[in-house]
């Protein structure tokens, strides 16, 4: 998944940067309202980690303009504001969630695929593909019974796809969530990727449409 997180403070910027990626995730780090705003204008995100308190402005304003705009992304408010009146105004600014700071980075990690299985309308962490299991919460894969192994670039493109088991998943959309700014694109990165995780998962498990994308398991 790609993450993008909004803060100007640079330990816990680097702190939840780090982790999020840890966790098999692709993270752009804006530190301001305007930069987070052009990212959002040419950039599909699977989350976006919002403070409140950015050196140019309010992070609810971000937040209220990007709901008007359209955009349906789920929002996870971090913020030093402790106030019921605060947690009030996020979620009814369209917030999805809300950490106050400071917080633990496992329980980050908890309320991002909550929320993220909501949004996908995955409303628990299994999926099940024949004989394949899927737990997104503990990043584990089991074939027939065995435990697959997967690298963190797997296990993203096997993610991408499997918050939309039996539909098509375009090759654009599963390298939004292998990158970050700045990280080089092949043009076969994500052809080599699905026949890794053929070999492991079995042929059978990704269909591929050509010209237009993936898609894991039957059509829905």
């Amino acid at each position: 998944m790609r993450v993008l997180l909004v803060e100007d403070d640079a330990t816990l910027g680097e702190a939840v940067r780090d982790h999020v990626v840890s966790t098999d995730n692709a993270v752009d780090w804006m530190k301001t309202i305007d930069t987070a705003s052009s990212a959002l204008s040419t950039t599909a995100y699977g989350l976006i980690l919002l403070d409140l308190r950015l050196p140019d402005g309010s992070g609810i304003a971000l937040l209220k303009d990007i709901r008007a705009r359209g955009i349906t992304t789920p929002v996870i408010i971090l913020t030093a504001h402790d106030q019921i009146s605060d947690r009030i105004e996020g979620l009814n600014s369209g917030a999805d969630d809300y950490l106050v700071k400071p917080f633990n980075l496992g329980e980050l990690t908890a309320r991002m695929l909550a929320v993220t299985r909501r949004y996908s309308g995955r409303p628990v962490s299994l999926v099940r593909i024949g004989d394949l299991d899927i737990d997104a919460a503990d990043r584990r894969v089991v074939s027939a019974g065995n435990p697959i192994a997967l690298s963190g670039r797997e296990w993203a493109v096997l993610d991408a796809l499997a918050a939309r088991p039996g539909a098509v998943v375009s090759k654009s959309q599963i390298e939004e969530a292998l990158y970050a700014f700045g990280s080089e694109i092949e043009s076969n990165t994500v052809e080599v990727y699905v026949s890794r995780l053929r070999k492991k998962l079995g042929r059978d498990h990704i269909a591929t449409l050509r010209g237009v994308g993936y898609r894991l398991g039957r059509e829905q």
